[in-house]
């Protein structure tokens, strides 16, 4: 990846040390943590190639109360996941060897840490993968250190809260709506009279999604942010798609949907009184 440029924006490397002045320490900097007052702050890992903005980065963010790790390659971001807790991991998709796209798509694999991407501006093809890979959000280089820290507060909020949806789905066994009955645990659908309906992965997570929060109009973002609650296999292109199978599968007429209805230009509503088994 090509250095970064005095043309870099807002925040980019103003004052910073230049990247011959910080070569010789970058070593210690890839494993080091800021000390903390309490090890409940947010502890965010950054991976980029360029020693000058990962040291940039770094030390915006520990003056803004978080903590930060750095690291360098593949090598040096899977050393610093096995040994710390990640809670964000802000991630240059351009690095050599093993690319930002491979690091994401292993990431998403095992884990549902929020991942931030970094990218160029011709690169919107890699932002597109990127985000289908699961990436939650992304900036386009050269960008302001401002908003890199208000996207990075934002997610982590964004992690907060579906984490306390997380503990409270964890504790249902099921759900129940007009004849159906979705059997968390063992991801199946059943009718009153015993039927089984196979759903793939994507559609199961979906339908979790909607019986998790009936009678509100949920948007596509909220609905892939409350399908990876379930694992879900499920991209903001395939929403639609996944949704007319669900529908046939689930209504009684899916060309005038009971259930799962669209609120055009909001979203969708899943329109039904919703049990759940604890």
């Amino acid at each position: 990846m090509a250095a970064a440029t005095p043309a870099v924006a807002e925040g980019m490397l103003r004052g910073a040390p230049s990247a011959a002045t910080i070569a010789p320490a970058a070593a210690a900097a890839t494993a080091m943590t800021t000390p903390t007052s309490s090890q409940l702050t947010p502890h965010v890992l950054v991976l980029d190639d360029d020693p000058s903005v990962r040291q940039l980065i770094c030390d915006y963010l520990r003056d803004n109360e978080l903590r930060a790790t750095a690291a360098a390659s593949g090598r040096e971001f899977d050393a610093a996941m096995a040994r710390e807790v990640v809670d964000l991991v802000v991630l240059d998709l351009r690095l050599p060897g093993e690319d930002g796209l491979q690091i994401a798509r292993r990431l998403r694999e095992t884990s549902t840490v929020p991942i931030l991407m970094l990218t160029g501006r011709a690169e919107e093809a890699d932002r597109v993968m990127g985000l289908e890979l699961g990436a939650d959000d992304y900036l386009t280089k050269p960008f302001s250190t401002r908003e890199l820290l208000a996207r990075i507060r934002a997610l982590l909020r964004r992690a907060r809260a579906q984490a306390t949806v997380a503990d409270a789905i964890a504790r249902v066994r099921a759900y129940r709506f007009g004849s159906w009955e979705l059997n968390i645990g063992l991801r199946k659908l059943r009718s009153a009279d015993g039927r089984a309906v196979e759903l793939t992965n994507g559609e199961f997570s979906l339908l979790a999604a909607f019986v998790s929060a009936p009678q509100r109009v949920l948007s596509r973002d909220q609905l892939l942010d409350l399908s990876r609650l379930h694992n879900a296999e499920v991209y903001d292109r395939s929403i639609d798609v996944q949704i007319l199978r669900l529908r046939r599968k689930i209504e009684h007429d899916p060309s005038r949907p009971q259930l799962i209805k669209t609120e055009r230009g909001s979203g969708y509503l899943f329109d039904a009184v919703v049990e759940a088994v604890h």
